[in-house]
């Protein structure tokens, strides 16, 4: 038997998520060390969730406020090889490549500032992400005018020339 679970990643308004699975606990460093690396003066938070041995949530960071939300919500979504990270002073856009080449990343669910939902398959043996709800639907069609902020809004912060 399967239960489906809905879990509500806690975080505030402006702070970005990234929802990873990796297959190590190697993963903690690297990972440490990649963001680190990417973005100078980076704030974050990482937990990842031991699937087999010990079965711990292990963690880093630089930031303690970012480490208590990936740490809670670790424990909320509490599924094997699921790795959390909360980014402060920086965007998902300026570290996803260099996580993606982490050879022990296997999957990213998401990335975003959105209001996230984990959809959690719950057995005997443990928990297991199927998907997740980033964000919410969309309202409308874009216009000839909402096109037009769009680019420019790129432009304004820097992201397009």
């Amino acid at each position: 038997m399967i239960k489906i679970k809905a879990i509500h990643i806690k975080k505030p308004q402006e702070i970005n998520f990234i929802l990873a699975q990796s297959h190590f606990i190697k993963t903690v460093e690297d990972v440490y060390e990649t963001l680190i690396e990417a973005v100078a003066g980076i704030k974050f938070g990482l937990a990842f969730c031991e699937a087999s041995g010990e079965r711990k949530i292990r963690w880093e960071g630089t930031d303690e406020e970012m480490i208590k939300l990936a740490i809670e919500n670790a424990k909320n979504v509490a599924a094997g090889h699921s790795l959390l990270i909360f980014l402060k002073n920086a965007y998902p856009v300026n570290v996803l490549n260099r996580l993606k080449n982490i050879s022990e990343i296997t999957r990213i669910f998401c990335a975003t500032a959105n209001p996230v939902e984990v959809i959690i398959g719950e057995t005997k043996q443990g928990r297991a992400i199927l998907g997740v709800v980033d964000g919410q639907t969309p309202l409308a069609l874009e216009n000839k005018d909402d096109k037009k902020q769009r680019k420019d809004f790129l432009r304004k912060i820097g992201y397009k020339l």
